[in-house]
Order: structure tokens, then sequence, then C-alpha cells
């Protein structure tokens, strides 16, 4: 099998694959670089000498500094969390492609109000932009995954999804480094820490500029009942022509869902609430959410917002230091999320991938954990802000614990999120899951800064355990999701055990895509038979 490729659940022409389905996700995932970026910029901007001179930090006390660096970055979080929610109304009314214009033109609004700050006008509108920034990147992180999902064909849904979450990483690398650059190239003034904050405009523009381009989702277009419209759109992205076989199969899926769901629930903007009362429902929802609390549970986001408080704990000091040490982290998530995408997600999978990330992680962060209480590298730094030997082990350890964790935790939640949910309730479930991400999000950033104070090596100890039990969820509650249509998520999660579900309903699209095929083939064998005779009529 070479790097690139792919498992099918049924045999697919190569048309298929094409240029414009990876396009329209490569524009959605623009979204994924500006909430990359800002998860990455804000921590190292804080730290930036210009910034804590402009906005006075030295007058604050520890306690009272590291509350303000807490409410600075968690508000962006607050503000995401109402912004997923938001999104399922837009969604529905409104469609995908719309809404992620929508939501890009509250980012920008809340990023032009964040370049207002000064000493004079005080630090309010970093604070209220970073709401509105985080209204906007709430809604893109519902939209984007749910958008991605419902154009790919089922071999590439991984990797498609995957470059979302490369985006993310590609964002966050550029955060990561653009503050050691404009410390070391810039002097201590205004511009030195207004720039960070105005590249944030860069990937939202042109994800304003790019929802103008994709298509709409056809699925959505089916749900609303706008066929031709649907039908349109799905033929210019499968690249096939409208009575091509593989496109006559992915319809009857589509509207067959859509059908029994009408059936069973009914369509509307409250009916997926409504359906919360069927107990599968409400355990898909359930799965979704959990998934973002060990996602958060592993320490990420701690070290994405406060990545200088972090290697600090290690003995790294100095502000370039920290930021070169905090770019690194950068570099090494962006690679191994490549090889996640390319390779990873869509042949070993999602289920095996979050097994393999938190084992490793967790013994990563046992060790960084240790090492900081029997050395205690904080109070003995060396001159230069350098680690020792040993602190450039735990160094060492938490860029693997990095390896592990960004193909595992990272990115898969959101790509079995973004494919668990059927039609009608896939924008109410994805906006619960991002929602459950962002609160998760917002508890873990809000009181990382308390946490080290307090804590200190105790809070690798308690990432490492949450790790652990993460394992024990996936092994009992996640079944593979890697090549089933989404058409068929509702079977692979009522099959147990979960471990052995995915082998049994790949077989079981097998067996009916040769029974389709066979009905078909008779189909056209008897048109033909029946032209002959109206031919054999005609010349009588």
């Amino acid at each position: 099998m070479t790097l690139l490729a792919i498992v099918e659940d049924r045999p697919t022409p190569q048309a298929v694959y094409n240029w414009r389905v990876y396009t329209c996700a490569a524009i959605a995932s623009f979204a994924s670089c500006m909430i990359g970026y800002d998860s990455a910029f804000i921590g190292t901007t804080l730290n930036l000498p210009s910034f804590t001179k402009e906005f006075n930090f030295a007058s604050y006390s520890k306690d009272g500094l590291a509350l303000l660096q807490a409410n600075i970055v968690s508000v962006y979080q607050a503000g995401a969390f109402f912004g997923s929610l938001f999104a399922y109304g837009t969604s529905y009314f409104l469609g995908r492609r719309r809404s992620l214009l929508i939501f890009s033109i509250v980012f920008i609004v809340g990023a032009a109000i964040m370049l207002a700050a000064s000493a004079e006008r005080g630090i309010g509108p970093i604070i209220a932009g970073r709401v509105l920034a985080g209204i906007g990147v709430g809604g893109t992180s519902n939209m984007v995954p749910i958008y991605i999902s419902e154009l790919a064909p089922p071999a590439v849904r991984g990797r498609l999804v995957g470059i979302y979450e490369l985006g993310w990483q590609i964002g966050g690398l550029v955060g990561f480094w653009i503050n050691y650059g404009v410390n070391t190239t810039l002097p201590e003034t205004r511009s030195q820490w207004l720039i960070p904050f105005a590249v944030q405009l860069i990937p939202a523009g042109l994800l304003l500029f790019g929802s103008l381009w994709i298509k709409e989702s056809p699925r959505w277009l089916f749900a609303k009942g706008r066929r031709e419209q649907a039908m349109r759109n799905l033929c210019w992205m499968r690249n096939l022509p409208a009575d091509d076989l593989y496109i006559l199969e992915e319809v009857s899926q589509i509207e067959e869902e859509l059908e029994r769901y009408r059936r069973e629930v009914g369509a509307g903007f409250w009916k997926p609430f409504l359906s919360l009362k069927d107990r599968k429902v409400q355990w898909r929802f359930f799965i979704g959410g959990m998934l973002f609390l060990w996602q958060n549970g592993s320490g990420i986001n701690a070290i994405n917002y406060y990545s200088p408080t972090v290697f600090k704990s290690i003995g790294i000091t100095g502000t370039n230091n920290g930021f070169l040490t905090t770019g690194i982290f950068g570099v090494v998530k962006t690679c191994v999320t490549i090889v996640w995408l390319l390779y990873l997600v869509d042949h070993v999978g999602r289920r095996r991938m979050l097994f393999v990330g938190a084992i490793g992680g967790s013994l990563c962060m046992w060790f960084i954990g240790a090492y900081i209480k029997l050395a205690d590298p904080a109070s003995k730094a060396t001159a230069g802000g350098k680690p020792d030997s040993a602190g450039i082990a735990a160094v060492f350890f938490f860029y693997l614990w990095t390896v592990f964790y960004c193909p595992s935790w990272n990115g898969t939640p959101w790509v079995i999120n973004s494919e668990m949910f059927d039609q009608n309730t896939r924008s109410l479930g994805q906006a619960s899951a991002a929602a459950n991400n962002w609160f998760w999000n917002f508890i873990v950033s809000r009181f990382t800064p308390q946490m080290f104070l307090k804590m200190q090596y105790g809070v690798y100890f308690f990432f490492a355990s949450l790790m652990i039990l993460s394992v024990f969820f996936v092994y009992f509650f996640i079944p593979e999701t890697k090549s089933i249509p989404l058409e068929s998520m509702d079977r692979l999660f009522a099959v147990k055990p979960v471990g052995k579900a995915n082998k049994i309903i790949m077989e079981q699209l097998r067996a009916e895509e040769e029974a389709f095929r066979q009905n078909a083939g008779d189909a056209h064998l008897e048109d033909d038979e029946k032209a002959n005779v109206r031919q054999l009529e005609a010349t009588a």
C-alpha cells in the first residue's frame, strides 16, 4: 500500500478524488488557520516586553497578573462557546457556506477592535474584541468540519477533515513564531505588539473571499428540498454526470436517510431537539462532548495559551529562549499533523490512534512532572535561561508528548464529530461538540495560571491521569468510523462490541453494493430487451 492509497467503501471513479473537493476543503480551512493563530499568538504576546510595558504589568501582584492574563485569554473561549451554538441557527436557515461568510465578518470586526487598545484607552478593547473574535471562531469551528464531511467521499473524509486540523496547526505555527520574530527584530514600541494582533485579519480575509466562491453543501440542499441545485453541486464536486452509477448510489443513500428521518422524527428547526428523546441520539451527543473533555484534559491548551509559563516550569527562562522553544513546539506539531493527515487518519484509523496518543502522551507527562518534582528547575535556572542535561531530557519528553498527541487527540475528535451524526442532527450535534470543546477550553485557559501557581509539578500529573482515563473511554465506547458512509453511521453505532463494528458494517456495505449493481445491471438489460422488442415491432 502506498502512502496516499485509500480504502474505499465501494468501487469509486478516480474523477471523484478531484481538485474541486480538495480546494473547497482547503478554503473552508482558512477558518482553522485563524483559530490556530489566535490560540497560539496570545500567550507569547502577553509576554512581549512592549506589551507588558504598554499596559503596566509590573504594577500587578503575582495573583493579580495571573488573573488578568487568564481573563484576556479566556474571554475568547467564552465567546467561542456561544458562537458555536449560534452557528446551529445560521446553518439551518442560511446553509454552511453563508454561515462561514457571516462568522468570518464577525471575527474581522473583533480583530479590528483589538487594534484600538493602547495605554490611554486601556486593555478593554482587547478583551471586547476577543469576545467578538471568539464568537467568530466558535461559529466557524462548528461549520467547517460539517461542511467538509458532507462534501467528502467516504474514503478520504478523514484526510479532508484533517485539512481543517492542518490549517489549525499552520495558523498556530505562525502564531508561535511571530512574537519571536518581532521581539528579535523590532524595537519595543507599540507597533511591536500590534503586528501580531493585526495578522489575525489575514486568514479571516482569505476565508471571507473564499466563502464567496465555494459551493453550498449538496446534503444541506437535499435536506431543504432544493434537489436541482443539490444535484448540480454534487455533480460539480464529484466531477461526474448526473446519470453516473456512483452519483445515483450516493443520491439514493442521501434521500433514503432523509426520508427515514422525516418518517421517524420529522423535519424542522426544533425537530433535532425532539430527537434527543432517543437514547441512541443522546448517547452520540454525550460521546461528542466527552471526546473534547479528554482532548482538553491532555493539557494541550494549557501549553498553547501559556507556553512561556510551561517552559519556565521546566527551567527555560528569558523571553527569546521561551519564544524559541515555543516556536519549535509549533514546528513539531505541524510536521506530525501532516503525517497524520496524509496517512494515519484514513489508514490506521481514529480509534487506534486515540489509544496510542493517550498512552504515550501520559507516560511523557508523568516523566516531566517527576523531573520538576525532583529537580525543581524553576528555582535553579542556569545562566542564559537554558536547562541542564536533565532539563534537556524533560524538553525532549515534552516534544515527544507532542508527537503522541498531535496525530491522535489533536484532530481526531473533530473528525469523529463531523461524521457520526445523521443529516438532521448533524448541525445540532456539531454545535454541541464545538460548544463542549470551547467550554472545556475555557475552563483550562481560565484556571491554568492559578494551577501552575498552586499545583506546580502536580499540573503534569493531573493531565497524565486524565489521558490514562481516556483510554478506557475509547476502548468501551468509540467505534472505528473510517471509510463508513455518513448515511451508515446509525448502523455503526448500533453494533456491539464496538471494537468489531467497523469490520461488520464494511462487510454489509460491500454486500449491499454488489446487490445494487446487480439490480442496476438487470434493469439495464431489461431496458435493452424492451428497446429491441420495440425496434422489432417497428420493423414489422
